[in-house]
């Protein structure tokens, strides 16, 4: 496993970070007997980051991983978490939820501690207001708080404007070969790394969006560089090649991920890549870009919807259609994920404009419209017919 510095304090990090948003499900639930051989093997690696939140898979993930790092693991490790903002009105709320993730996380303290979703630098502004500088600093000044930092989906600006407004350990941006100008951006990698702040890159696969069920043309340009190389394997490679990065979470759901992972993390090295593997980057982003219809990443923040919408799955199909150029095909997998196969009725015509969604999108998706769009491209005169028949046949009522 390779090691980057944290410029800030000087610790060691792995360059590869469990991201614990993704932990597999054994029906709607957890699964823990394999997201503990999950964790443990990524430990016995050399992973020292594990990264969860308030919010992530109802609260549970935290209590998950805090049940496996109290099996020996916790001193081992550096733990980061985050401050669910939408639920901080008031400073004693700062104590209340903060109290809470201590208890889940079975823990006296936090390594790494984020203020989720910090999106512009108004919302800093109204946390102020409510104390959380005086918090953050009684934290700090305890130990319960050892690095403060923040997560960012937000325009290049407001992300700039956010790192000059405090004295931040570190921050956490969205970055893969996709992004590099989009939200935080190249800009703001290079910013934050300029200021001595250490950079957490997640979504480095956008959620598997950019590396799975692509056109032919872009798997095989990545192909004809190293048969023997995945597309995520070449990703994450983009990613750790920048070495303004610090570590690069992965939101790993099944073992044979956690290994891949740690195979690439134990190779890959900064400034590695040279002009024509470059290219072959530029190229697929090119394609990418030009396909893409909403920039979704299947995050599942915006979940659940009210009405019963599968926000996600709506978006997978509809962007499937354009990437792949098959609209059968992916009107199929439409109808089986929101229709036919789902225990209630999941598709984008049942969108009623409530627009509660679009609060946690880290994307600014405008959903209510987007939604419009998919069920009009999507769902025709034989949408019904076709679920009905699908239910029917399946015995679903």
């Amino acid at each position: 496993m390779n090691h980057r510095e944290n410029i800030k304090n000087g610790e060691t990090l792995s360059i590869l970070g469990f991201g614990c948003m993704r932990f597999p499900k054994k029906g709607n639930e957890i699964n823990e007997i394999e997201s503990e051989k999950m964790v443990i093997r990524a430990i016995e690696s050399g992973v020292n980051y594990f990264d969860t939140a308030y919010i992530y898979q109802s609260g549970k993930s935290e209590s998950v991983l805090g049940k496996i790092l109290a099996k020996g693991y916790r001193e081992k490790v550096n733990v980061a978490t985050k401050l669910p903002l939408f639920l901080a009105k008031k400073q004693s709320d700062l104590d209340r939820l903060f109290h809470i993730q201590l208890q889940r996380l079975q823990t006296t303290y936090i390594d790494y501690y984020l203020m989720h979703m910090l999106m512009d630098i108004a919302t800093w502004e109204r946390l102020k207001k409510i104390g959380v500088e005086d918090w953050i600093k009684a934290k700090k000044e305890s130990g319960e708080i050892r690095n403060l930092g923040f997560s960012f989906h937000g325009t290049q600006a407001e992300f700039i404007r956010l790192v000059d407004a405090y004295d931040w350990d570190f921050v956490q941006i969205q970055y893969n070969f996709l992004d590099e100008n989009n939200q935080a951006g190249i800009v703001g990698l290079k910013h934050a790394h300029q200021k001595g702040i250490p950079v957490i890159v997640m979504e480095p696969l956008r959620g598997g969006k950019i590396v799975f069920g692509l056109p032919t043309e872009v798997t095989r340009n990545f192909a004809d560089l190293t048969p023997s190389r995945s597309v995520a394997d070449w990703a994450l490679r983009w990613v750790w090649n920048h070495p303004e990065v610090t570590l690069v979470l992965s939101g790993m759901s099944a073992m044979a991920q956690v290994e891949e992972n740690i195979r690439v993390a134990s190779d890959a090295q900064a400034n590695q890549l040279d002009e024509t593997q470059l290219a072959v980057f530029a190229k697929a982003r090119e394609i990418l870009l030009e396909r893409t219809k909403v920039p979704c990443t299947g995050c599942g923040y915006c979940m659940p919807c009210p009405y019963g919408v599968d926000i996600p799955a709506c978006f997978a199909a509809y962007n499937d259609k354009y990437l792949n150029k098959s609209s059968f095909g992916a009107k199929f997998v439409y109808i089986r994920n929101t229709g036919a196969l789902s225990v209630r009725p999941a598709n984008a015509s049942l969108c009623q404009s409530c627009r509660r969604c679009e609060e946690h999108c880290p994307q600014r998706i405008v959903i209510s419209e987007r939604m419009k769009e998919v069920a009009s491209v999507m769902e025709g005169p034989l949408f019904k017919p076709m679920v009905y028949i699908m239910r029917k046949g399946m015995k679903m009522k």
